[in-house]
């Protein structure tokens, strides 16, 4: 019978899902701010022809989309530097490493992805249509929290 008291609560593996974490919270975060760069960039080039006096304003999204990213790393860093030897590192605060990083990296994935389709149709209408600017910073807001929501999670989890 497996009591409380003879299952090891730190075995040679545990450093495993905190680096797994670390891991998923940059790879997804980069993956969402990488998107949204490229696709918020490929808008403000499309709209930089018809209106160029507008790039400066329109590079509001690939700004946001790069804070995506800049979340993961505050996170895998935080992670990483809880790691230790397998003898201090408990199955449970890896676990919890795992779940902060899974968190705030796939909600750094959707912000960024959200960050990166508003982008694109915003700055492309605000070519147009220059009272659309608005609307679109508050949707790129919007987008943001997502990723905002993912880092606040990982945080506790990291602090538990």
């Amino acid at each position: 019978m497996v009591t409380a008291d003879s299952v090891d609560a730190s075995p040679i593996y545990s450093p495993f899902f905190g680096i797994m974490g670390a891991t998923a919270a940059i790879v997804f975060c980069s993956l969402g701010a990488s998107y949204g760069t490229a696709k918020s960039g490929v808008g403000i080039a499309a709209m930089s022809v018809m209106r160029p006096e507008l790039i400066m304003k329109s590079i509001l999204p690939v700004i946001m989309a790069s804070i995506v990213g800049i979340y993961g790393l505050v996170v895998a860093l935080l992670i990483a530097s809880q790691v230790g030897d397998h003898t201090q590192y408990s199955l449970y605060k890896s676990f919890l490493g795992l779940a902060a990083g899974l968190s705030v990296g796939f909600c750094g994935l959707a912000a960024g992805y959200a960050i990166g389709i508003v982008g694109d149709a915003g700055v492309r209408g605000t070519a147009q249509q220059p009272r659309l600017y608005v609307g679109m910073m508050l949707i790129l807001i919007f987008a943001e929290v997502l990723g905002l929501y993912g880092l606040i999670v990982a945080l506790i989890f990291t602090n538990k």
